[in-house]
């Protein structure tokens, strides 16, 4: 359904997880894929699987905490969908951390990654954007900053603030014919969290899946199709809005 074939697309943190799954779903439906991450060797790999599946695609390393990198890459690629993936601050543990007993340095590479580095490619990206009369913004946020989570509340706050800069730039550049949307997403098995799912913790497993209606982990397919979809020109007449992609852990209207 999602054709994409024309499109160059931009995702940040897609050297493996999640951003990896969303770089070759976007291949899949036809986009040059710019393949983002700090990593030049993971972003090669995932760019050497699009071409190897006959897509298009080029490694962009840099770091979305700097502008000037970012907009050194961005302002003149041309592209026309940019997934906001990159995050967790460069996190491989996620450590649950109370407020109270945290720092405000903690916070700091929270904010910087989840909530700026957002804000840097979206503006490197929205003028040439404007300039063609179409765009796509998918952020990825988290149930976490939808919702709140205990013991991740500086994560927490810089998702909420790229959901809540998502929909002021929805309403900033739709007359462009722009889209800006985000998908919140729940407990996920990637890379990062292989190491509890394939560990012998089960009852730590139970707990966490007791709270999703689909009694499973989401894994990068699951948000394949709706970020396809919101890229796509089916999806021209939504935005400003978020989708949770989270097997059923919490409802809305």
């Amino acid at each position: 359904m999602s054709d994409l074939a024309g499109r160059r697309a931009v995702v940040t943190g897609a050297g493996q997880g999640v951003g990896r799954g969303i770089a070759l779903g976007l291949a899949g439906a036809g986009a040059e894929v710019l393949v983002n991450d700090l990593v030049v060797g993971r972003a090669a790999a995932v760019a050497d699987e699009i071409r190897a599946a006959g897509g298009s695609a080029e490694v962009t390393p840099f770091d979305v905490t700097d502008y000037d990198a970012v907009s050194a890459v961005l302002a003149s690629a041309g592209v026309d969908v940019v997934v906001n993936n990159a995050g967790n601050a460069g996190r491989t543990d996620m450590a649950m951390t109370s407020f109270v007993e945290s720092e405000p340095a903690e916070w700091q590479p929270y904010l910087a990654v989840n909530l700026l580095g957002v804000m840097h490619c979206a503006r490197a990206a929205l003028p040439s954007m404007i300039e063609r009369q179409w765009g796509r913004i998918v952020t990825i946020i988290s149930d976490a900053g939808r919702v709140g989570e205990s013991g991740m509340a500086a994560y927490a706050a810089a998702k909420a603030g790229a959901g809540g800069f998502t929909r002021s730039i929805a309403a900033e550049v739709g007359r462009h014919g722009i889209t800006a949307n985000a998908v919140s997403l729940g407990t996920m098995r990637t890379p990062m969290t292989e190491a509890l799912w394939a560990g012998g913790d089960e009852e730590r497993q139970r707990a966490i899946l007791r709270r999703y209606a689909i009694r499973r982990p989401g894994t990068p397919d699951d948000a394949t199709g709706m970020v396809n979809f919101l890229c796509s020109d089916h999806a021209s007449w939504i935005t400003g809005q978020t989708y949770p992609v989270n097997g059923g852990s919490s409802f809305a209207m």
